[in-house]
């Protein structure tokens, strides 16, 4: 019988076993009773294993702790937050409040390799910013107090300082195990853009390197944040520009699926009035070092030059039968290549690694913007421009359906600038936000304004973004075939709703033993049968945005996801409190699910009943999955 049931895993995926597996099967003589064998694995990797003791590398005290903590599968879940969300039924935006190590590992199962965009702004580590702590310990509570970042009253305990020693080991224990977990969610053409200052660059360098592999480095951008010169007199240097590393999941498939393009710039005009449109141009000369092709050109005023020009001569002759030459200086000049701005427009143009503030905005423009929205002054330091993420999503060559995910969304200027971008060009990017509800400083402007956490606020400027946007491109938007998505699911982190899971994995067998024996439930009774679902949903691979219903069949309740036809793909009964008879069971299976859902405790201890299921189940073809 129980070779039927499925039965729902406890925790996340555990990436320990699942490398040992990997290993077994490419390479399953390096296993010995059922242990990998290290000086065996390196017999047969023969040239390609580095014997030396030696390595080039980025190494800090806790880096092999950091590491586990990556790989440590957690027991926590994601309940819904319905109240605090916008068009649910519809959105397939995300929006996180909890601590991103956490909620990384949840995202694991359904959003591995579907992710096609990473963008995030983590804290900088100039000794201001708060640095999430080497604290690894597994188990919640509330995730503040496991984060250690406030005290029971909410205030913020302390910042990492460089006179707290280990400094910038304490930053990176922080970011290391979450771009571990980062580089998993990334599709193979997936691409990462991480902003940093100078204080952690070198470091956060070597570390990407080592966790994507240094052949993915796909570039070091250099961002003018700030359009006015800094005056400092006790600064050797003033800081006008951020960094903003670029890797690829896989370089080569970025390539071949095709890189994005920026829009294009530059001055055009239309001197001639040519019914192209406006143009600009670009010599046909070739400059010094490079190749083409030598042959002597005649100017309207009879100039003949012989020089290397960029085409053959039959081409230079099809442009200039097609009016695509022209001769500056009264027709005296060197010739040049018109370049028409509508069929630039279309193919775009490269990014180079300089982002000036007047095409990727600034900081302060990026503040504007947020004391537009709210009309209020001073609640975010330093937000991002829509223009800058904008610009990055294009790179990112995102298009309808693509995600881009911000797990340190902060002020939320990815949702803003993916909404705003579609609502421009017509397509149905999605986001996924994560941030943690850390506190707005007591005295702060936008604690006055009654937002008293960071994701709160950040909540709020998506629902004004939309809206404001929804009124600035009302006419572009009349006209999609879908209606823009401006909406968001909201999600809370907390622990399992289920008690029997709420257990460390290094809990003493006694203690583990005793744990079972004096459990009455298997879930929390203030889980609500949204928050169960939701948790077996996820701890399945569904995604946070499936098509949640309910139903009543033979008078019971029950819980639903739709495929695309509107067919039910899982349903599920959640309630172990009544205990359904066999002829309620076999009505369930007449409603053909692809898959059951049932709680082990609805059995009441009816082994009977449960078989009878297990057999009703097998008969018409339904998966059966049990918790």
């Amino acid at each position: 019988m129980n070779d039927y049931i499925n039965y729902i895993p406890s925790n996340t995926p555990d990436f320990q076993t699942e490398l040992a597996e990997k290993l077994a099967e490419f390479a399953p003589e390096a296993i010995a009773d059922g242990k990998i064998d290290v000086e065996k694995l390196k017999e047969l990797l023969n040239g390609d294993a580095d014997e030396s003791n030696e390595r080039f590398g980025l190494f800090w005290p806790g880096k092999k702790r950091a590491l586990r903590a990556a790989q440590q599968p957690t027991t926590a879940t994601l309940k819904p937050d319905v109240e605090n969300s916008k068009d649910w039924d519809t959105t397939k935006n995300v929006f996180i409040e909890g601590d991103n190590l956490e909620v990384l590992k949840v995202l694991q199962k359904h959003y591995h390799g579907k992710i096609k965009m990473i963008y995030i702004d983590p804290p900088y580590n100039t000794g201001k910013d708060f640095v999430y702590p080497d604290n690894f310990k597994e188990g919640l509570g509330t995730y503040l107090e496991w984060t250690k970042q406030v005290n029971e009253e909410g205030q913020k305990l302390s910042t990492n300082s460089e006179s707290e020693g280990r400094y910038h080991s304490n930053w990176l224990n922080m970011i290391y195990p979450r771009l571990k977990l980062a580089r998993n969610l990334l599709t193979d053409d997936g691409v990462i853009f991480i902003s940093i200052s100078d204080d952690e660059y070198g470091n956060l360098r070597k570390c990407l390197d080592e966790v994507f592999g240094e052949s993915n480095f796909e570039g070091s951008i250099h961002w003018r944040r700030r359009h006015n010169q800094p005056n400092d007199p006790t600064k050797l240097i003033g800081i006008v520009a951020e960094h903003i590393l670029v890797y690829a999941r896989n370089s080569r498939a970025l390539k071949k699926s095709g890189v994005g393009k920026l829009p294009l710039t530059g001055k055009f005009s239309n001197p001639d009035g040519d019914p192209r449109g406006p143009w600009n141009s670009k010599p046909w000369k070739v400059g010094t070092g490079q190749g083409g092709s030598r042959y002597s050109i005649t100017t309207p005023a009879g100039n003949v030059y012989e020089e290397v020009w960029m085409g053959e001569e039959r081409t230079f002759l099809a442009y200039l039968e097609d009016s695509r030459i022209v001769f500056p200086n009264g027709g005296a000049g060197f010739p040049r290549k018109k370049q028409f701005q509508s069929e630039r427009a279309e193919k775009g143009q490269s990014a180079t690694n300089w982002f000036t503030h007047e095409i990727f905005g600034s900081n302060q423009e990026g503040t504007s913007e947020v004391e537009e929205l709210f009309e209020a002054k001073g609640l975010f330091d330093n937000p991002k421009p829509t223009k800058l993420l904008e610009n990055l999503i294009r790179l990112g060559n995102l298009k309808d359906n693509d995600i881009v995910l911000d797990f340190f969304s902060g002020s939320s200027t990815t949702a803003h600038a993916t909404l705003k971008l579609n609502a421009e060009d017509g397509e149905n990017r999605r986001h996924i936000q994560v941030q943690l509800p850390e506190p707005t400083p007591e005295n702060s402007e936008a604690r006055k304004a009654g937002y008293s956490t960071i994701s709160e606020l950040s909540r709020e400027r998506i629902r004004r973004a939309g809206e404001k946007i929804r009124q600035d491109f009302s006419e572009q938007l009349s006209k999609r075939n879908t209606p823009l998505d401006v909406g968001f699911r909201a999600y809370q982190l907390s622990d399992t709703s289920f008690s029997k899971w709420q257990v460390s994995s290094d809990t003493p067998a006694n203690e583990l033993e005793q744990h079972l024996l004096e459990l009455r439930e298997s879930a929390n009774d203030n889980a609500t049968p949204a928050d169960l679902f939701v948790e077996l949903l996820l701890k399945q691979g569904y995604s946070l945005t499936e098509d949640i219903g309910d139903v009543s069949i033979a008078g019971l309740d029950f819980k639903t996801v739709l495929d695309a036809d509107g067919d039910v793909a899982v349903l599920a009964y959640l309630d172990e409190h009544s205990k359904p008879t066999l002829d309620q069971l076999r009505e369930i299976a007449d409603s053909k699910p692809v898959r059951f859902v049932i709680l082990e405790d609805c059995f009441q201890g009816d082994d009977e009943l449960k078989t009878n299921l297990v057999q009703i189940c097998k008969t018409n073809g339904i998966e059966l999955w049990t918790a």
